[in-house]
């Protein structure tokens, strides 16, 4: 049985179509995974589903349950039983498991809310979802795998008949990762219909009952994984209208002296004085050459870049950066800059990009002097900076003058990178460059760092997704725990290596 049909939704910004005549599908009990590159529409779709968008703003129609719906706003879609979990959760940090689960929506007697009430549901609901917490623990004291879950678990104190998840897996490791699909596939055996959006197509695979590919606004193809074998490249061929045999750029590396050097790095943390979370790190990188940081969530990859980038991170910081065999003054982010060390966060929404500026002024924050004559903006320098980057990178965008919000999440990142590469830097830090975004995106972001190295740049790749870190870099480093555990070059490295570095060190 079908539980949701959107037929023919079209939706338009500013005279610019963002869905054309898009229809989707859902059958009650499935897991249904929408798919397409960054920029496709399909944040939107679900917007449009969920009543973000309310009707009237949209043309189309959506029929839930056999009845045709007008969503004027999200109270009435979470009414009929339409729950969407963004990636960006939407949990209030220091109020408990239970407030959270039931922020407005409090059980009460006689006007006064029923804490033993609220409690024991929750206690339900966690039971549920796997999550063995106190009603009573702060968001704030829980990871990102069991935030999620706690998202789940609200959902499903609102009656939930339809769960749409925008990215679930984005932020979270290969164990928790698991833990949440084999939490659908649970769901789904209890009559609960799922939407999955997300980039990772093999976790797809796992679990999706049909595909759907969105391209440019539209819908171009839908899988039976009942009744066909659907693979990967077929997926991708059918998300960016190509073929795609080579997830990686073909490159030759031409590899020169030692440019950056790390010489015992030590970092404490920030809060907890007593406790040493970068021990002793040393690190070489060379012109022309990219050097990857692989490790499990929690090894210390981020926490080490940041330190190293103006001491953005960490207390009682000790130990030396080198720069062509000279030590550099890292003291402050402004004297890294200056050093041309440059940082592309793996938080990009948080601390990569004023979301609520245009594309032209995110792209000249770390290089406002690129933009200046006699210490005032030009903005018509600043302008042609911005478009100059915008088609160099490939942003998809109305114009330099959109507001960075706007964006999908791949070319929010193309923006990131545009603001670091005006700076000029000889040293590109890479955190988690490709997270959260498609196949096509990554693919132009791996040959932009090919051709960062080809101009004898240095270029460092923090990733949790091995199989890039394999594809793309000359050499790896192991992180494991605050220290470095391993390290390989790119032609004998294997996730099996990796891994066993990884294991063997934690047993000893």
């Amino acid at each position: 049985m079908t539980i949701l049909e959107m037929r023919g939704i079209t939706k338009r910004f500013h005279g610019v179509t963002a869905l054309s005549n898009v229809d989707l599908a859902v059958k009650a009990g499935e897991i249904h995974a929408v798919v397409g590159e960054n920029g496709a529409g399909k944040s939107t779709l679900m917007k449009v589903l969920s009543g973000v968008y309310g009707f009237g703003e949209y043309e189309g129609a959506i029929h839930f349950e056999g009845t045709e719906r007008q969503f004027r706003g999200i109270a009435d879609s979470e009414h009929a039983g339409i729950i969407i979990i963004h990636q960006e959760l939407a949990l209030v940090p220091l109020l408990s498991i239970s407030e959270n689960i039931f922020l407005g929506n409090e059980p009460s007697k006689f006007g006064v809310i029923d804490w033993f009430s609220a409690h024991a549901q929750t206690q339900a609901l966690l039971r549920k979802v796997g999550l063995n917490e106190a009603p009573g623990t702060l968001i704030t004291d829980l990871g990102v795998g069991k935030q999620q879950l706690v998202e789940i678990a609200k959902a499903l104190s609102k009656q939930v008949k339809l769960l749409i998840l925008d990215e679930p897996t984005a932020s979270l490791n290969e164990t928790d990762s698991d833990a949440l699909l084999a939490l659908l596939l649970d769901l789904k055996a209890h009559g609960i219909a799922c939407i999955l959006i997300s980039h990772k197509l093999n976790e797809i695979a796992k679990v999706a009952d049909t595909i759907t590919v969105i391209r440019d606004g539209s819908t171009v193809r839908s899988f039976d994984c009942r009744t066909e074998k659907v693979s990967e490249d077929q997926v991708i061929q059918a998300m960016v209208g190509r073929e795609m045999a080579d997830r990686y750029p073909h490159r030759t590396p031409h590899i020169g002296d030692t440019v950056f050097e790390i010489r015992d790095w030590r970092v404490y943390h920030p809060e907890h004085a007593e406790r040493l979370v970068i021990k002793g790190v040393n690190l070489q990188a060379r012109r022309g050459e990219i050097v990857g940081i692989a490790g499990l969530m929690g090894a210390g990859r981020t926490e080490l870049a940041m330190s190293v980038f103006g001491r953005s991170y960490g207390r009682k910081i000790s130990g030396q950066v080198l720069l062509h065999g000279r030590e550099a003054d890292v003291s402050t982010i402004e004297r890294a800059i200056a050093h041309g060390i440059a940082y592309v966060t793996e938080d990009r929404k948080g601390y990569g990009l004023v979301l609520d500026d245009d594309i032209q002024r995110n792209v000249s924050l770390a290089n406002l002097g690129g933009v200046s004559r006699a210490m005032v903006i030009d903005d018509g320098r600043e302008f042609a900076v911005a478009v100059d980057y915008q088609q160099k990178l490939r942003i998809r965008c109305s114009g330099v003058n959109q507001p960075v919000v706007n964006l999908s999440g791949g070319n929010q990142q193309k923006v990131v990178l545009a603001k670091w590469l005006f700076a000029g830097p000889e040293v590109l830090i890479l955190d988690e460059p490709t997270r959260g975004i498609d196949v096509g995106a990554k693919f132009e972001i791996y040959t932009l760092m090919a051709e960062l190295a080809a101009a004898g740049k240095c270029v460092l790749m923090i990733s949790s997704e091995m199989p890039e870190l394999l594809g793309m870099c000359d050499r790896i480093y192991v992180m494991n725990e605050g220290r470095f555990v391993g390290e390989f070059s790119g032609a004998e490295a294997s996730q099996e290596k990796i891994m066993r570095s990884i294991v063997t060190a934690g047993a000893a």
